[in-house]
């Protein structure tokens, strides 16, 4: 069954903004395992439909003018078909090993390269079943505690607080692959959380693997510690958050500013 989705934030200020210019990764990618049945972005502004150099499709957001309030609502229905042990069969557009570079956000220090040595074995970083052990090994370390990091936080603070969301567990887990020279790139997107109580946006990684005859990117789910399935929506990849965030902006006034988000995923019958 489809995933039905809708995505609603709300940006409020203290005092009347001038100008805000938002880069929007708002809309699921198309992959043959995932297809888009409808899907519409509305916000006031101007929008500008554009592809990144990862192949999201984005949108420019631009809004002129006296406003105390920025509203973007994204919603459709997206089908996913389930995946063979998260196999994924995209087309490779260019070399994996560009996600083999550290960022600021997931860049080693003695502690994670330490854990990194010992939770996952040199050399044999392309095999599945011990990604999902590095997967487990990573929930054990960092609990899911919401709140407990901001989206600036790395992976080697996440790992000295020991806190940390989906997006800390992924970070971590591409860190990891990264001190052992594995391509592996960090995913946003949508889950139907079931009876979990891990909100329904949410973060995974892609890692390259070469195993049993298949050559290409795998999907694991760190913060469950399973390949993604047809409970996952794709919306961008990158090498991090930074370059796959739904939502980054800059904005000229407004004193202070609130941020509310809303998300629904279900299965629609």
């Amino acid at each position: 069954m489809p995933l039905s989705i809708r995505h609603e934030t709300v940006y409020h200020y203290t005092a009347p903004l001038n100008y805000t210019i938002q880069q929007l990764r708002l809309t699921p990618r198309v992959e043959p395992h995932q297809r888009l049945l409808s899907w519409n972005i509305s916000s006031t502004g101007r929008m500008h439909d554009f592809a990144d150099a990862f192949g999201n499709r984005c949108h420019m957001l631009t809004i002129c003018g006296r406003h105390d309030e920025v509203r973007i609502v994204a919603s459709g229905t997206v089908d996913v078909a389930a995946l063979d042990r998260g196999r994924l069969a995209t087309p490779v557009d260019f070399s994996p090993l560009v996600f083999t570079v550290p960022t600021r956000l997931t860049e080693a220090d003695a502690a994670l390269t330490e854990f990194a040595h010992t939770r996952l074995r040199t050399g044999a970083g392309a095999n599945s079943m011990l990604l999902l052990e590095l997967a487990d090994a990573i929930q054990d370390a960092v609990l899911y505690q919401t709140g407990a990091t901001v989206v600036t936080s790395t992976a080697a603070e996440a790992l000295r607080l020991k806190q940390g969301v989906c997006q800390d567990h992924a970070h971590l887990f591409l860190a990891c692959c990264h001190v052992h020279g594995i391509p592996a790139r960090y995913v946003s997107g949508y889950i139907d959380p079931g009876d979990s109580s891990h909100a329904e946006s949410h973060a995974w990684v892609d890692v390259w693997v070469d195993e049993d005859g298949f050559s290409g990117w795998v999907s694991i789910d760190v913060t469950h510690a399973r390949f993604t399935d047809a409970s996952h929506c794709r919306l961008g990849i990158g090498r991090d958050y930074d370059s796959a965030a739904p939502i980054r902006g800059v904005r000229r006034g407004g004193g202070n500013e609130s941020l509310s988000v809303r998300v629904e995923v279900l299965y629609q019958s």
